[in-house]
């Protein structure tokens, strides 16, 4: 887990790189991974039948 004090300074570093971004599309990208960084984690939301269907998979190189 990141510690609090790593979160601040990297979303100031990426909030810094976004203003600095003359495209929208990446300003915007980066201002979400400020998000990120100051909210936390989204939780996931519900399975879908699908998602149960992959998970069950596992995650290694077997998929």
């Amino acid at each position: 887990m990141l510690d609090e004090e790593f979160k601040k300074q990297r979303a100031q570093t990426v909030r810094d790189l976004a203003e600095k971004a003359a495209d929208p599309f990446i300003k915007n990208r980066l201002l979400d991974l400020v998000a990120r960084y100051e909210d936390g984690p989204k939780p996931r939301t519900t399975l879908t039948p699908i998602d149960l269907q992959f998970e069950s998979r596992g995650n290694g190189p077997e998929r």
